[in-house]
């Protein structure tokens, strides 16, 4: 007989006792899920006027940037997977570039080894989001920009009520350098009004792209940067539609946006895994085999993540099978790994015609740099973390370059071409290995969207590391974060030799996931994860 624990994880149910209360969602003509109520709700109503999932995405998305500062925004990235007809989606790279005084030298002459996670332009791209929005509504957008983000202008405007999530992340920008409008002692309800995100979407609708890169926006981050940038690089267009990475796995084609995203990983992973026998998922073996499939997955990522790396020969069979070869049934192998933590928002829409899209917007870590861009008030990320300062390395930072990024959107599609899922994750380093373990439960082992998302999970750490934005360290064997319900798989884990510590306080160290897909029926079933606690997955 199995126990509480084990029984919730394996059925298509959730034990209320044991998990977050969270239920799969159906609707017959469109979807949205998100990690807030109120851009979820947006989304929808989108819809419901007769906007596409692109306009339902865009308009959430905006939402989200004056919602949830402490994970997105305009002074983010954006990428994206779309599905429009039965084949191969396309994707979106809207990541951003270092600017054109990027200078390693100068971080080494200061003492530096690795990126300035604060307080530095240095880790500030470029920020592409704003243009990934205007190339993912132009060309797939069936209502007006203006109608599409009235909504986030009237939230910054008038105000939203502050989320529990936002006041408690408000206290780190007490470190702010800049004219922020997050007060430190935020209070869960409060009301907050942004006025400067305001302006800057008032100027993207009524200008484009100008309004906002040569706009107020862009004269804050030319001043900020002090030569870091030049007004040529904000005049540079930064999205652009790429080809996405496939690999086949659990009986249908999984998708994701190439390098310099790490979502081959995602794909590597499955692959890796889909070839193994996984079995049940009561004695640990499961957990073990998904753990060491993840691993070997990434055993190379320092190396093998740059700008320019050919994600398609990253998940080459002939290159995957001797790491799926490598892995011992009943041994932890004792490569080094990835820590887990990063804050990110992921959203995922689908609307009444079959249109699906995956998209993730970040600030990378929590509030990015803590640096905002003049008196619009809007943060900057500081996704230049993922450069290298080793000189001659293949992702050293330097102008006009771009950093390896660990924005993950998936899209999967039936043997026929067909959509059948569109997912995503917070997440950091771990994005990837939510996701197998995602499509894991409800590709390999028939889970709703709903038990999926809700199940307990599993993420690396490298050892001795404190979690943040850390890839793999030479040296260093990894550490496996168990969430606190769990904590059942640690014996079967520790037998094998992993080294695992249960968590029972750090639901952001487990991701924010968020799933919709199609069902034999057609319609469509998905799920907001439990873990932001005011997430919804809502329809038509």
């Amino acid at each position: 007989m199995l126990d509480g624990a084990k029984q919730a994880i394996l059925g298509n149910t959730v034990d209320m006792s044991l998990f977050p209360c969270v239920a799969t969602r159906t609707s017959a003509a469109g979807m949205v899920s998100t990690v807030d109520h109120l851009a979820t709700g947006v989304g929808v109503d989108l819809l419901r006027r007769g906007g596409s999932a692109a306009d339902a995405a865009v308009g959430a998305n905006a939402v989200l940037a004056v919602t949830s500062p402490h994970m997105c925004g305009p002074g983010g990235d954006v990428w994206a997977l779309v599905h429009d007809s039965s084949g191969a989606p396309l994707a979106l790279d809207a990541a951003g570039f270092a600017g054109s005084g990027a200078d390693a030298d100068r971080l080494r002459a200061q003492g530096m080894n690795e990126m300035p996670l604060h307080g530095d332009v240095a880790s500030v791209t470029v920020p592409g989001a704003v243009d990934g929005w205007l190339a993912l509504h132009d060309r797939f957008g069936r209502l007006p920009l203006a109608e599409v983000m009235a909504e986030a202008v009237r939230f910054a405007e008038n105000g939203f009520a502050v989320s529990p999530l936002l006041a408690e992340r408000a206290v780190e920008v007490a470190a702010v350098a800049g004219n922020t409008d997050i007060p430190a002692g935020l209070q869960p309800g409060q009301v907050l009004r942004r006025p400067g995100t305001a302006r800057a979407f008032k100027a993207v609708i009524s200008q484009g792209r100008g309004g906002f890169y040569l706009g107020e926006f862009g004269e804050g981050l030319l001043a900020l940067g002090a030569g870091e940038y030049t007004e040529a690089d904000l005049r540079r267009p930064i999205a652009r539609w790429v080809e996405p990475v496939r690999a086949e796995a659990f009986g249908h084609v999984l998708w994701t946006v190439p390098p310099t995203s790490q979502g081959y990983l995602t794909l590597a992973g499955a692959w890796i895994a889909d070839g193994l026998d996984l079995g049940g998922i009561d004695d640990g073996r499961w957990a073990h085999l998904l753990i060491e499939a993840a691993s070997q997955a990434a055993y190379d990522r320092v190396r093998a993540l740059h700008e320019g790396a050919d994600g398609q020969a990253l998940v080459d069979p002939d290159r995957l099978r001797p790491r799926r070869d490598a892995i011992d049934a009943e041994h932890a192998s004792d490569l080094a790994a990835p820590a887990a933590m990063g804050d990110t928002t992921y959203l995922c829409a689908v609307d009444g015609d079959g249109m699906g899209v995956s998209l993730i917007n970040s600030n990378a870590a929590g509030f990015g740099s803590l640096l905002v861009a003049g008196s619009t008030g809007i943060f900057l990320h500081n996704r230049g973390i993922g450069f290298n300062l080793m000189p001659g390395h293949r992702a050293e930072y330097g102008p006009r370059r771009c950093p390896p990024h660990t924005l993950s959107p998936a899209l999967v599609t039936k043997p026929d071409g067909s959509l059948r899922q569109v997912l995503g994750t917070m997440g950091g380093d771990s994005q990837p290995q939510i996701l197998l373990q995602l499509v894991a439960r409800t590709l390999g082992l028939g889970q709703s969207p709903g038990a999926a998302v809700a199940a307990p999970r599993w993420v690396l750490a490298a050892l001795g590391e404190a979690a943040g934005f850390t890839t793999w360290r030479p040296g260093r064997r990894r550490r496996v974060l168990l969430e606190d319900p769990a904590g059942w798989w640690h014996d079967a884990l520790t037998t094998r030799g992993h080294i695992t510590e249960v968590c029972s306080d750090s639901p952001h160290t487990f991701g924010h996931a968020h799933l919709i897909e199609v069902t034999e029926h057609g319609s469509f079933a998905g799920a907001a994860d439990p873990r932001a606690k005011i997430g919804a997955a809502s329809g038509l």
